[in-house]
């Protein structure tokens, strides 16, 4: 079995030597340095990547995150690329695949879409794109739990799946593209990707308004 979660790893080590660490993302104002330390910390500092989640916890991930980031470009891509200590829960190989696939797939798309290359379309694996369709729903519930819309996924070669039931009285709206292109719709990057949004024009203007992704 191909290990996905690994292939965009090494993918993305190799692209942030490539751009450099002043790069551009799409990850919000961060750069390529600011990304690859939050990829590090993630693994490697349970503790300070609570703050992620955890409001009171936020300085103190900020503050360990800026140290990691401070590390010579070099050291800090390799970190990147070893991936997380070996008593890391990220280090399970189960648990890489279904934690990091998308999170390295998304953020390998982070540096490669941004900048003077936004329009650069990698041609993915059969194989991967199915296993990113299958992890599309456990990633739906947390990235869409802002939606009152109820979303659809539908990818030609793979099929159609609720992601998220519509609350109150609203009805679907439905994302068409590979699912690639659907995971990084449904992460917040919406203008850099190749979807089709349908849906009656209320369902349309009521997922607008809703925030996607972390």
């Amino acid at each position: 079995m191909t290990d996905f979660a690994q292939s965009e790893r090494a993918g993305l080590a190799d692209t942030f030597l490539q751009v450099g660490p002043d790069a551009p993302t799409l990850s919000g104002d961060w750069t390529a340095r600011d990304l690859a330390a939050h990829l590090v910390v993630r693994e490697s500092r349970p503790d300070a990547a609570a703050g992620m989640f955890v409001s009171p916890l936020r300085g103190h991930l900020e503050s360990v995150q800026a140290k990691v980031a401070a590390q010579p470009w070099e050291q800090l891509v390799e970190k990147v690329r070893s991936g997380p200590p070996r008593l890391s829960i990220f280090g399970l190989p189960r648990v890489d695949e279904l934690a990091n696939l998308g999170e390295f797939f998304v953020h390998h798309e982070d540096v490669l879409r941004a900048g003077d290359h936004g329009d650069a379309r990698r041609q993915l694996p059969d194989g991967e794109q199915t296993a990113l369709w299958g992890v599309l729903p456990r990633l739906g519930r947390l990235t869409l739990r802002d939606s009152r819309v109820g979303v659809v996924a539908e990818s030609p070669g793979h099929g159609r799946r609720t992601l998220r039931p519509p609350r109150d009285d609203h009805g679907n709206v439905v994302l068409t593209g590979a699912p690639g292109e659907v995971l990084l719709y449904i992460y917040g990057r919406q203008p850099v990707t190749d979807v089709q949004l349908d849906g009656a024009d209320r369902d349309v203007a009521a997922f607008g308004e809703a925030t996607l992704g972390f």
